[in-house]
């Protein structure tokens, strides 16, 4: 089982952060909007899960956010949270219970 599906199939109960600053990551913004929206999926209600996102990419709000209100819409609400200082982004996504 590869590391994304073993993350894919673990549900969270936790607040927990799901790395996607990687280089395969870097190399493919599809990628970071499907194991990001897989993180959510993973993510039991009432709980939040930080979608930390390659620098790389921008600013979330303009290629992560579209994909979560389709994705989810009001089953979960999300804010931006930093800057890293490698240069990657926090998003918080909170699942609603």
């Amino acid at each position: 089982m590869s590391e994304r599906d073993t993350a894919a199939a673990e549900r969270h109960d936790t607040s927990w952060s799901a790395n996607l600053e990687t280089p395969r990551h870097a190399a493919d913004r599809a990628l970071v909007v499907e194991e990001a929206l897989d993180a959510v999926a993973a993510t039991v209600p009432g709980v939040h899960v930080n979608l930390v996102t390659h620098g790389d990419h921008g600013h979330p709000e303009s290629y992560l956010y579209p994909a979560l209100e389709d994705a989810v819409g009001d089953d979960a609400s999300w804010e931006y949270v930093d800057q890293c200082g490698c240069g990657g982004h926090v998003t918080r996504v909170d699942v609603e219970p």
